[in-house]
């Protein structure tokens, strides 16, 4: 009875500096994120309520990424307070070593981890689909947009006096496949059809292969390598579907499986969706990991070196997922393994600190 209030106590404790902490960082995230939306309105004349309207929209999606972050800095805050109060003392004179009380914030993190996953990265996520197509409205060179469908990839480009929506049914590397574009002029007035096999993007000029052209007279014209002007390369085609932070996990998905269907690398997206699933896990070593650190205070001096140690580690920790993620991304390691061998390192690691501390 005695160990299940306590296992209580603790969950609270960790519970309320969650909270606190949590607070702390939408607070700085706010005034960081409200000087970069005014920035980016400076040449318009909007209200001020917009920016600070976009940076409500977008601090979730700021909050989710630094999670990680904020547990780990939960973890060393819930454990000041109960050295400073002589209340870790108190706990091991009831019976509970350090394992157990480790074990005790490992799975309430683990199932706040599920909640974020489930509830508040769909709300998150919901919220920055809304910033980026109220801030898209206003970008000054939202001259290009794209959309994938059952029917391919759609662009829509707008260079010099010329509207062009092209339709292509794969894409891969630089080469769209089955190409049929629709060319008009700034008034929506019809000017030519293009219909090819095969367009290489290069940059700011796509080489159209083998194209079959019709003008607004319906006069057809097949030329052998067709130049086409346009605003995009290969980078700017490949960007205008990477904004996953919008999507939730079951669009995720959806959108790995369209990618796959018209040959359009799907790696970025499934590392979007492993890193959802691995977080749960993620903060839960985190808070392990912290909790290692903090075990091991000696003297009330030593607290603030082991505070800056936990925040250094995890700016190394943040730098080696980087690290094998850009490796799964480029497909020189597999995905899964891009994002779970740095939790499995980080995991060894503090199983054996938690096997030394645990004799202490």
């Amino acid at each position: 009875m005695i160990f299940k209030t306590y296992q209580i106590y603790l969950s609270k404790v960790f519970a309320s500096t969650l909270l606190k902490t949590f607070f702390i960082f939408v607070s700085l995230a706010f005034i960081l994120n409200i000087f970069e939306e005014i920035n980016f309105f400076k040449d318009l004349k909007v209200s001020l309520t917009l920016p600070i309207f976009l940076t409500f929209l977008n601090i979730p999606s700021i909050i989710f990424d630094i999670f990680p972050f904020i547990f780990l800095i939960t973890a060393q805050f819930a454990f000041i307070k109960l050295i400073d109060q002589n209340e870790i003392i108190v706990l091991k004179n009831f019976g509970l070593d350090n394992l157990e009380i480790i074990k005790i914030l490992s799975v309430l993190s683990f199932l706040i981890g599920l909640i974020i996953i489930t509830v508040y990265y769909n709300f998150s996520s919901s919220l920055k689909y809304s910033y980026l197509n109220l801030k898209n409205s206003y970008a000054k060179d939202n001259k290009y947009l794209a959309v994938i469908t059952e029917n391919g990839i759609w662009i829509k480009d707008e260079v010099e006096d010329n509207i062009n929506i092209i339709n292509a049914n794969r894409f891969n590397k630089n080469i769209l496949y089955d190409v049929d574009i629709l060319q008009f002029d700034k008034n929506f007035n019809f000017k030519k059809n293009i219909i090819s096999k095969k367009i290489i993007i290069e940059n700011k000029i796509w080489l159209i292969k083998d194209a079959l052209i019709s003008d607004s007279k319906g006069k057809l014209n097949n030329i052998d390598n067709y130049v086409l002007l346009t605003n995009l390369n290969y980078n700017d085609v490949n960007s205008l579907f990477s904004n996953l932070s919008s999507l939730n996990i079951f669009e995720l998905n959806d959108l790995r499986k369209k990618y796959e269907s018209i040959n359009y690398s799907s790696t970025e997206v499934s590392s979007a969706i492993q890193k959802l699933i691995s977080f749960p896990f993620y903060l839960t070593i985190m808070t392990i990991l912290a909790s290692t650190i903090m075990l091991n205070i000696k003297h009330n001096k030593s607290k603030i070196f082991h505070l800056i140690f936990g925040i250094l580690i995890s700016v190394i920790i943040y730098y080696l997922s980087f690290f094998f993620e850009e490796l799964g991304k480029n497909e020189q390691i597999p995905i899964g393994i891009s994002i779970w061998i740095p939790l499995i390192i980080i995991m060894l690691i503090s199983t054996i600190s938690l096997i030394r501390i645990n004799e202490k």
